[in-house]
């Protein structure tokens, strides 16, 4: 659906607010004499709580409490956070506690909270809380965890198994009996912070005259946290609202409700005083949820033409402490490993493993950039031993074209069958290789190989599942000033959701994105929602405006052709009136709106319902999947290890384009980040579980001067027909392959060398270490 609006890099709402820093984040919201909190946080990754002392913290000036669960639990209905998703995987529950009172189980978890007049007197204050510690044994790795006689995560756990299941099709065993050729490796993805430019942050505050109590999160999802909120302080939904304001950064973690946000709030009602909690970014490596730690034992049967027939394997994922919200993120990557190729059998058993580490979840990507990595780097294993070039291996396998939609034998989380409803992945996957030059790169590696220079190229499919529903409301309204009000639980967390929704509207209702306000990520706004993750809002909450401004322009329409005494079909919306169309007679959509108002004792023009408006919840069960390649060019200096990435071209496929300048920055940001994942971001933690990187001078994040020169982004457009918009997401697309990318560009640099890429990020001692392992072998 390209339009005069929609398809357009039109100017983007949010920009000239967050340009002048006239933005509004949590910590921007302030109240006259707001109290403080900062919490008291376990030093041990395993420890009982024999007891808390607080009395010196509450001798501090400006201290007005110090509240541990002892303090809490007689407010709630509840001491833990009951949010896991369903699963009948699990093999026992790991929620997590308001405030741990019995035991920690992860360096960072919150153990009492200190309110005071200012962050600073707070965090002294803290300093004061004592507690009491019985150390106990600690998982720290979750291959560990496993065995029969390891120490358990929870004192009282029965084992380490946080889940279990398996996932697969075809008959595994007769495909690798047939098999010409067999090849086995082992991965490791190591764990990564989401790192947002804003940590997470909370407002609360309590309205005595309309006893309303309102909190201001740096949160995903609103409308989430409100559900939980109102279950745990036993408040009616009328007398409770969550806030998203202006968030710097989501990438998942922001999608969970934390400990923290219960605290706060708790706190504001008790007191009836405004609160805040701002996290610090010390906190944010020890307290928000992290993602990636993986290990993959991977096979992988072909025929004598290297073509797949059969996968299979097992994938340990660390879980971290708790359940904070579901198995998905390993559920994600068992079922996106095999998506963008046709592999007849596949067989994946999953074990999702506990240790005393902050709690996993998901992180843009949430899983898959796993499941590509291995499945890339099986098919350069492949490619190596057959002695097939890369690519033309992959043509191979990929799906065709002519085989889209794609029914495939897996299903989603809840039950849906996985079909690929539109692309063509051979056709995405040329245009990158022909714009990467993938023919000529031989030549110029051999030259510059002559010269003592390695440079490598390499190449990653994805296939990604985006717009997961089942809904996203959406309400359009028109004011009787003519002003059109957009409101909609998806909440905005950087990639111009109120732009996207604007648009959309804009392109039914007069083209005027100026006279279009939006209000995203305000359950005050609208009554249900889900919010921003699993690249969903475009699709969700898009489908949702589209339909809905679709509803009020049918009825300004019709409401306008009474009172202009003309048809319907002779009318259309230009900017804020009604008019015929190519000129003449018109009416102004403010009057339109007074009209449908309605006045005592006379008839509505037309014969309608009240009030110009509609609020939309289309439903989409099935989601759609978007595929891209990635081409990745790089050189490696041989006795530094150090890689520069010089070249990325990435062709992709997200159905309709709706703001191109919006997609491109999605998928940069991606690319950044995937290129983080591979080359610099690792979560350390030694054998007692204590994080060793708790600063950004020990966890390396992708800066200007790493990122490569103008990265060269391609267009394909299949629309979906699971959407009238036709549209996917892309919020998540760029880091999907990246790792798998780079992996096998260092790869092609190192030939020489011989040596394979197995685990991610790929840092320079290790890269030696690879060099010097694998030149010894080739000498002996």
């Amino acid at each position: 659906m390209s339009g005069r609006i929609v398809g357009q890099s039109v100017e983007r709402l949010e920009d000239r607010a967050l340009l002048r820093g006239e933005a509004r984040f949590v910590d921007d919201i302030s109240f006259p004499g707001m109290w403080h909190v900062a919490f008291v946080r376990s030093a041990h990754a395993h420890a009982m709580i024999l007891g808390v002392d607080v009395s010196a913290a509450l001798d501090v000036p400006g201290v007005h409490a110090v509240l541990t669960m002892a303090d809490l639990e007689p407010h709630l209905s509840d001491r833990l956070l009951r949010v896991a998703l369903p699963s009948p995987a699990y093999r026992q529950e790991l929620h997590r506690p308001v405030l741990a009172d019995r035991e920690v189980v992860h360096v960072g978890e919150a153990i009492a909270a200190v309110i005071a007049d200012s962050r600073y007197i707070a965090e002294d204050a803290a300093a004061l809380v004592m507690v009491d510690y019985d150390p106990l044994p600690v998982v720290s790795d979750c291959r560990d965890a496993m065995a029969e006689n390891a120490p358990r995560a929870h004192r009282d756990a029965p084992h380490n198994l946080a889940a279990e299941f398996d996932m697969g099709y075809g008959d595994c065993d007769e495909a690798f009996a047939k098999a010409a050729h067999v090849f086995r490796e082992n991965y490791w993805q190591h764990r990564g912070v989401a790192q947002s430019m804003e940590c997470r942050g909370v407002v609360a505050a309590l309205e005595p005259m309309s006893d309303v109590l309102t909190m201001w999160s740096s949160t995903q999802t609103p409308h989430a946290g409100k559900r939980v909120l109102c279950g745990l302080l036993g408040r009616d939904e009328d007398k409770l609202r969550v806030v998203t304001p202006d968030v710097g950064g989501g990438f998942g973690p922001k999608l969970v409700f934390y400990p923290e946000e219960a605290v706060v709030a708790l706190a504001a009602q008790i007191y009836g005083h405004p609160i805040k909690w701002i996290e610090d970014r010390r906190e944010h490596f020890v307290s928000t949820t992290q993602e990636r730690d993986q290990h993959w034992d991977m096979e992988i049967a072909v025929d004598a033409q290297g073509q797949i027939l059969g996968l299979r394997g097992t994938l340990l994922h660390d879980h971290g402490a708790y359940t904070a919200r579901g198995v998905n993120v390993a559920y994600g990557s068992a079922a996106a490993i095999t998506l963008p190729y046709v592999i007849p059998a596949y067989q994946l058993d999953i074990k999702l493993v506990v240790t005393n580490k902050v709690s996993v979840t998901p992180i843009r990507g949430a899983g898959q950039p796993q499941a590509v990595f291995v499945m890339e780097r099986l098919l350069d294993r492949v490619a190596r031993e057959l002695k097939i070039d890369r690519a033309e291996l992959r043509r191979r396998n990929l799906v065709a074209g002519a085989q889209i939609p794609y029914k495939t034998p897996l299903k989603t989380r809840g039950g849906m069958q996985v079909v690929l409803d539109s692309g063509d992945y051979p056709a995405c996957m040329a245009a990158a290789l022909e714009r990467a030059g993938w023919e000529d790169f031989p030549r110029r590696q051999a030259a510059a190989l002559a010269k003592g220079r390695h440079i490598g190229l390499g190449v990653a499919n994805y296939v990604e599942g985006t717009g997961r529903g089942p809904f996203e409301p959406v309400s359009v309204r028109v004011a009787e000033n003519g002003r059109i009000h957009v409101a909609s639980g998806a909440a905005a967390m950087g990639q111009s959701t109120k732009t996207m929704l604007a648009q959309v509207v804009a392109e039914q209702l007069g083209c005027d994105m100026s006279n279009i306000t939006v209000v995203a990520g305000d359950t005050g706004a609208i009554e249900l929602g889900m919010g921003g993750f699993n690249s969903r809002q475009a699709v969700m909450a898009g489908s949702s405006a589209h339909a809905a401004a679709l509803k009020v322009r049918q009825k300004a329409l019709h409401v306008a052709s009474h009172m202009l005494q003309v048809g319907e079909q002779a009318l259309e919306i230009e900017g804020t009136a009604v008019r015929l169309k190519g000129g003449g007679a018109q009416v102004e959509l403010a009057e339109v709106a007074k009209a449908v108002a309605g006045l005592p004792g006379y008839y509505i023009p037309g014969n309608v319902e009240p009030g110009l408006q509609a609020t939309e919840h289309v439903i989409i069960n099935d989601m759609t999947y978007a595929n891209g390649t990635c081409v990745v060019e790089v050189e490696v200096d041989a006795e530094t290890g150090l890689v520069r990435v010089s070249r990325v071209v990435f062709a992709h496929d997200c159905g309709r384009v709706l703001h191109p300048k919006i997609v491109e920055g999605q998928i940069i940001g991606g690319i950044a980040h995937g290129l983080g994942n591979a080359l610099f971001e690792w979560m350390g933690f030694d054998e007692n579980a204590q994080p060793v990187s708790t600063t950004l001078a020990e966890y390396l994040l992708m800066s200007s001067t790493e990122m490569p020169p103008p990265i060269e982004i391609l267009h394909l457009e299949s629309p979906s027909p699971l959407n009238e918009l036709g549209i996917k997401g892309v919020g998540e697309s760029g880091v999907i392959p990246m790792t798998a990318a780079v992996a096998s560009a260092v790869e092609d640099a190192l030939a020489p060398f011989g040596v394979s890429i197995a685990k991610v990020p790929i840092n320079p001692p290790d890269l030696i270490s690879l060099i010097h392992g694998a030149s010894q072998e080739m000498r002996a």
